[in-house]
């Protein structure tokens, strides 16, 4: 079961680490196989856009680096479960932004439907 303590995961890894370089394009074969190294592991993916994978390997690479910095433990899997916490963390905490915007944009919208309604009402009076 999981369980959560009052502090995010976001304020407990909050030291940046500079992420390891994003291998070389000849990583990048003829089959749109790409090989990345994630926390010294390799892996060789697979998809339609080489480059974007590099900069996922790259940023999950950050993220493990950093938990790891931040806490005692050796065990990649565990290393790994924390990353992915984390990068779930500010997925959610992105997402709930986006969802809810902020007042002004609220009240920009509010004033912008009033004009258009505004002007919609007069251009039927004239009709």
């Amino acid at each position: 079961m999981a369980t959560a303590s009052k502090q995010t995961l976001a304020d407990t890894l909050t030291k940046s680490v500079p992420a390891r370089p994003v291998p070389a394009p000849s990583a990048i074969n003829g089959s749109g196989s790409v090989r990345v190294e994630i926390f010294d592991q390799v892996y060789n993916l697979r998809g339609s856009d080489s480059e974007y994978i590099l900069k996922l390997a790259e940023y999950v690479d950050g993220k493990m680096r950093a938990v790891s910095e931040q806490t005692a433990t050796v065990d990649s899997v565990r290393l790994a479960v924390l990353a992915a916490l984390n990068i779930a963390d500010e997925y959610h905490l992105l997402k709930r932004r986006l969802q809810s915007p902020s007042p002004e944009v609220h009240q920009r919208a509010i004033k912008l439907a009033t004009a258009l309604d505004e002007v919609l009402r007069e251009n039927r009076l004239t009709s």
